[in-house]
């Protein structure tokens, strides 16, 4: 297996945390691990202090007992860094054929989310309602990672995930937006951060994108470009949601919890009769 000189970012202190992150859990796995990539906003473009250090780390095989509870300590001494981004780590650990098709029936899932305090967790969907959903997610990473992944370890993921067509990227699209969006609208009392409302409002423009153009873009380059082809009122509510990231502990503004309501509303309704 080929190794890299970890300078793959523009960010010193990014690359600091991930010359810390892949040895320790290169030694931690041995000959179970695969490979380490970057994803989402470090890949695709628009990092920034608010975003997530999105990884994968692909495994032979699903972890034993011994390998979860090491890994765990591992992001509890990368917490303590002494870095703006220690705690902005968001990151899989999975088996590598789990990227060639997605079947939560079979594969445990390994992730730890952003934050103070977070911890690994073990994720499996037995839900039928969110397996749609996150199946729909599975697609989009499979395709952010081929298309746009950085590789700090192992094999270039060209090689071994295939070419996900534009109809795929269009209906996992739709599955995320009615696994995990829409049901928002019977429950507007989850979107009570400022950070969490940016979030679904950006996501929205990703999602109206990727169902229009059948590629996936980064949030600010969605974002731009459902401002150009929205308009308003829909226009200022995304350039609010984009300031909105850098204040994610805020409490969303009643006013701007309904619009982003009403913004799901016309996203479903683009969708059905689009």
């Amino acid at each position: 297996m080929s190794k890299r000189m970890l300078s793959p970012t523009p960010y010193p202190e990014v690359n600091a945390v991930l010359e810390v992150l892949l040895p320790e859990a290169r030694a931690i796995l041995g000959e179970r691990f695969i490979g380490m990539y970057l994803y989402g906003s470090l890949a695709c473009g628009g990092f920034d202090r608010e975003s997530d250090v999105d990884f994968i780390v692909l495994t032979a095989e699903a972890l034993p007992e011994t390998a979860f509870d090491a890994l765990q300590a591992m992001h509890a001494h990368i917490a303590t860094l002494d870095s703006w981004c220690a705690n902005q780590l968001d990151g899989f650990y999975t088996p590598r054929l789990a990227l060639r098709t997605y079947d939560p029936r079979q594969v445990l899932h390994l992730h730890i989310d952003r934050g103070p305090g977070e911890r690994l967790q073990r994720m499996q969907v037995d839900d039928p309602g969110l397996s749609r959903a996150w199946w729909g997610g599975w697609v989009l990473l499979r395709a952010v990672l081929r298309e746009h992944g950085l590789t700090l370890a192992g094999a270039d993921p060209r090689t071994w995930i295939a070419p996900v067509p534009a109809d795929e990227l269009r209906s996992a699209a739709l599955a995320t937006l009615e696994g995990w969006i829409m049901p928002l609208l019977a429950r507007p009392e989850q979107i009570q951060e400022r950070g969490w409302q940016s979030y679904i409002v950006l996501t929205l423009c990703r999602t109206l994108y990727t169902l229009e153009q059948g590629a996936i873009a980064s949030k600010q380059a969605a974002a731009r470009w459902a401002q150009a082809k929205l308009g308003e009122p829909w226009n200022a509510l995304i350039e609010r949601a984009w300031a909105g990231r850098h204040d994610p502990g805020a409490r969303a503004a009643p006013p701007a919890v309904q619009a982003t309501l009403d913004f799901i509303r016309y996203t479903l309704e683009h969708v059905h009769t689009g």
